[in-house]
């Protein structure tokens, strides 16, 4: 195990070392095997955020060691008791670390975006291990900080992009490393949700009883409550979350990330009928992202796949090649484009176009193999060593690639995305959506 480091120390060394370029892009290590467990022993485990789609991750890792709950809402504290007895609860997560880090070997963080990193990173300094929900972090700088440290840690992590565990991406992934719809060259992903557009109230209502507000807010700027921040509506505010990009697109670009090899893209340009708004992220967003022509090795096999145009639409944009061709109309979904035909995929199903085309066609091989669950990857390789498929050197890029889309919307530029140098090197401007400002006490 890692040397005890407390908070007061932590803060000393907060600010990880921004990813380089060979850091960024090249081979994520293997977890360290320091605890010398095995699969059949208990991982003690610290719960961040417990209730929503933290209740979906407390319910992943239920198997093994409950050791703490944290969250702000005592409600749900003390439902969390009912269940895990042996549980301590926090509150503050700061407290957690230092009251009981010696206890604790990983930590699940599925709290509202803008305390992801603090989460986190505070965690993995004391080499804990790291499950966090997507989009991973709250912007830029905050991913590259979150794959450093555990790049550095040699940690076991893994994003909350739990589709990637199903059968289905893995069949459409073969599909297309097979050449079943030729050289691909344009991709369109989209989703149905509308969390932004959203209305801003400056009403001043009382906080209630069970919440503790100030935590909530954590390395926010202060302001004031209110229970339009609550119920996942968090994601439609800029301070909080990145709309509906940042809530559903590592979901569904995951697949094409995952099919192609894609990696951080070169340009990123945002169309939206609305203005940017300081408050509010927008309704109905289209980005358009473009990735250089790459070089990669799949099972020994090395490719060339050209550069990839992959545009995403979300609220009630769709792709306009859905009704140009026909195709059914799913709400939510990604359509490779390739030279001879079409494939369409979303969550739990997969077609290829034109249908009489490949009617008779044969499914290639199965290559990739099952996964023993999400959740369990993580599992496994905090005991043993072993890789998750969703570990922050995917992940990461994948996460910054989605937020890059908001960032691009809220310059009204198209940038030019200098990765090596976390720049975007035709707007200045970006800079400032790439990184924030943090609360004393709060700094990662």
């Amino acid at each position: 195990m890692t040397p005890k480091i407390k908070r007061r120390d932590f803060l000393k060394l907060a600010g990880a070392t921004t990813a380089t370029a060979g850091g960024l892009l090249s081979a994520f290590p293997a977890p360290a095997f320091a605890q010398e467990q095995n699969l059949n022993s208990k991982l003690n485990v610290a719960c961040i955020g417990i209730a929503n789609r933290g209740g979906a991750n407390v319910d992943g890792v239920k198997g093994e060691n409950m050791v703490a709950l944290c969250d702000i809402d005592e409600n749900y504290l003390n439902a969390g008791k009912e269940r895990f007895r042996n549980a301590k609860l926090f509150r503050d997560y700061r407290k957690m670390y230092d009251e009981i880090e010696k206890d604790i070997d990983a930590v699940a963080v599925s709290t509202p975006d803008h305390t992801h990193a603090s989460a986190s990173i505070m965690g993995m300094k004391l080499g804990k291990h790291c499950y966090c929900e997507k989009p991973l972090a709250h912007n830029v700088k905050e991913i590259r900080d979150m794959m450093a440290v555990a790049r550095e840690k040699r940690l076991a992590t893994q994003m909350g992009t739990q589709i990637h565990a199903e059968d289905n991406y893995r069949r459409v992934v073969e599909l297309v490393r097979a050449g079943a719809i030729g050289t691909i060259r344009e991709v369109h992903v989209w989703c149905g949700s509308r969390w932004g557009g959203r209305g801003f109230s400056t009403e001043t209502p009382e906080v209630p009883a069970n919440i503790d507000w100030d935590l909530w807010l954590g390395p926010a700027e202060v302001r004031p409550y209110h229970p339009q921040y609550f119920g996942g509506a968090w994601r439609g505010f800029w301070a909080f979350g990145n709309g509906t990009l940042g809530d559903m697109a590592c979901h569904h670009i995951d697949l094409s990330f995952w099919a192609l090899g894609l990696r951080l893209p070169t340009t990123v340009e945002a169309f939206c009928e609305s203005e940017p708004t300081k408050e509010v992220a927008p309704a109905d967003l289209r980005v358009e992202y473009t990735f250089a022509e790459s070089t990669r090795s799949f099972g020994g096999t090395t490719r060339t796949r050209p550069a990839i145009k992959l545009t995403w639409y979300d609220g009630n944009l769709r792709p306009a090649l859905i009704k140009e061709k026909g195709l059914p109309e799913w709400g939510a979904g990604t359509l490779f484009v390739g030279e001879e035909g079409l494939l369409m995929a979303d969550y739990g199903q997969r077609k290829l176009y034109p249908e009489d085309k490949f009617a008779d066609y044969k499914a290639p091989e199965k290559t990739i193999p099952d996964s023993v669950g999400h959740h369990q990857e993580w599992i496994n390789a905090c005991k043993t060593g072993s890789r998750t498929t969703c570990n922050f050197g995917y992940s990461g890029p994948l996460a910054e690639t989605v937020l890059l889309g908001a960032v691009a919307f809220r310059t009204g530029k198209k940038l030019e995305w200098d990765a090596a140098n976390m720049k975007a090197t035709n707007c200045p401007e970006a800079d400032q959506y790439l990184s924030r400002t943090y609360r004393k006490g709060w700094e990662v």
